[in-house]
């Protein structure tokens, strides 16, 4: 029986694209001698690994960093935690505080109201003849409307002026039926949507003291209005009123007059 022959493996062919066959083919006779030619390439190799040993370094180092910041943070956080826990507040606000604010808001509206006052006690009275020129005209207009009609006396006779204050007397308003009152709200909300938004509804006890000027100013009948008229303390004091009304001039809505030397506003309403 003839001996067993061992399995080899056969020798394998040398690629055609391999760097052997790529140093001696035909196709590039200029090529180096042997393994010359990989010298460019492995130049090109090393250049490329010394820039990622590069990159690696800069994430080495970003890495370092953030792990620096992180333990840096979490300390910061955790000493916070404990001075939350173990630490009391003593300038915090107690029920004190908000009594001592409320007493003090209280005081603020009352100087306010006081101020207003000696503001409108402060302004001078007419001179007497013209105080006698408008009692002795009122006069005539009282006594003529008297043998008229009593209704129109007592209209007559509301609009005297005091010798003191030279501030007219208000009118009493006559009630509004539904649809004047639904009119009336209408044109309010018109008016007041036209002017800044500070009126129209950010600040609503300015709206409110707005919408008191715009409603008095409606009811002037055409006449001129001094600025006390329209203070009525201690929600709408003079600084509220003179705002309000600097808005409305600034719309055109309002005219001011003071050729008299009497500053005058008069109402002339949404153009």
């Amino acid at each position: 029986m003839p001996g067993h022959t061992p399995h080899r493996t056969p020798l394998k062919r040398v690629s055609q694209g391999s760097l052997f066959a790529l140093s001696r083919s035909g196709n590039n006779p200029d090529a180096p001698h042997g393994l010359g030619f990989i010298e460019p390439v492995m130049a090109e190799l090393v250049d490329e690994v010394e820039a990622l040993q590069t990159n690696v370094e800069g994430l080495r180092k970003l890495s370092n960093s953030l792990k620096t910041f992180n333990e840096s943070f979490a300390s910061w956080l955790y000493v916070m935690d404990m001075n939350a826990l173990t630490v009391d507040w003593p300038q915090a606000p107690t029920d004190a505080s908000f009594r001592l604010a409320k007493r003090r808001a209280e005081e603020n509206a009352r100087l306010a109201e006081e101020a207003a006052l000696k503001a409108a006690s402060a302004i001078p009275p007419p001179p007497d003849s013209e105080a006698d020129k408008t009692t002795l005209t009122e006069n005539q207009e009282f006594e003529t409307t008297y043998t008229t009609n009593a209704t129109t006396r007592n209209a007559s006779t509301s609009i005297t002026k005091t010798a003191s204050t030279g501030i007219p007397k208000r009118k009493v308003k006559p009630k509004l039926t539904a649809k004047e009152k639904k009119d009336r709200s209408l044109s309010l909300e018109k008016i007041v949507m036209s002017l800044p938004l500070e009126f129209r509804g950010s600040d609503p006890g300015l709206r409110r003291n707005m919408e008191s000027v715009i409603e008095f100013m409606m009811d002037s009948d055409g006449r001129g209005i001094r600025l006390v008229e329209l203070v009525k303390p201690p929600d709408l004091n003079q600084a509220r009123v003179n705002k309000c009304l600097i808005a409305l001039v600034n719309r055109k809505i309002v005219r001011k007059e003071n050729s008299t030397g009497t500053v005058l506003y008069h109402w002339t309403g949404l153009s």
